[in-house]
């Protein structure tokens, strides 16, 4: 996990009195991190990157079995993490379309399931990073794609895209569309000036493909209703840009 799913698991072991095991890459927020321990779990670093949290985590089972949730390709996973998009279509049902990041796909599975069940007319937008655009790469060439170890802002999104979230992409999404490490930056101080809201990276994807009109005025129509699942607030303010003053390359 790179910190939302872990910290949820951790929660949920502490509440059940179990023991939970979290792997995370070292390159994890701190503030992720922090809220995994908080929740009491044991934290297990590895390297960045898909294939580096696999080893780490098969490595793991050998020395002691356990059983696995997923944090994105795991139908249970996939299904709790589309209660969001139900809880926004029960405040707002005349959306025209909803927005949401895609790295793994739990949430943006999830959604188009909870979406197009509700509405099959809703249209369901799936916000990548640029500099992490496997599940773009995949949506266009209709074969998955790997990530690699992305060097990209939005820590939460750096992950592949998984085979269930692959297969209700191509079945439930309308469209992936990517967005620059500067617009997402942007995006967070958008959140932060004119929502009051400090969110991640991560998040601040859906919100960049609106601020920079990615999403099809054409197919959803001039004035549409626009709803955008922020995932998560987890902002090390020691390395956020606007705050630090660090410079991004695009």
């Amino acid at each position: 996990s790179s910190g939302n799913h872990g910290a949820a698991i951790a929660l949920a072991a502490r509440a059940r009195g179990m023991r939970a095991v979290i792997v995370m890459p070292r390159d994890s927020a701190a503030t992720k991190l922090a809220a995994v321990t908080a929740a009491g779990a044991e934290i297990v670093l590895c390297e960045p990157g898909t294939a580096a949290r696999e080893a780490a985590l098969a490595e793991l089972l050998q020395r002691q079995p356990a059983a696995v949730v997923h944090p994105f390709d795991d139908s249970r996973v996939i299904a709790g993490q589309g209660t969001a998009a139900l809880e926004l279509l029960a405040e707002v049902p005349d959306l025209d379309c909803i927005v949401a990041p895609i790295g793994g796909g739990g949430l943006i599975g999830g959604t188009a399931l909870a979406a197009k069940g509700t509405n099959p007319a809703l249209r369901v937008i799936a916000a990548e990073p640029q500099m992490a655009d496997d599940a773009f790469r995949s949506f266009q060439s209709g074969k998955r794609q790997g990530a690699g170890v992305p060097d990209t802002i939005a820590d939460g999104l750096r992950g592949s895209i998984g085979l269930r979230n692959f297969a209700l992409l191509q079945r439930y999404v309308d469209d992936v569309v990517t967005v620059s490490e500067a617009a997402i930056v942007a995006a967070m101080r958008i959140a932060l000036d004119e929502l009051k809201l400090l969110v991640e990276p991560s998040a601040a994807v859906a919100v960049a493909s609106v601020v920079c009109n990615l999403l099809g005025a054409q197919s959803i129509g001039q004035t549409p209703r626009i709803g955008v699942i922020l995932s998560g607030g987890n902002v090390d303010l020691a390395r956020c840009p606007f705050l630090s003053g660090a410079r991004l390359s695009n």
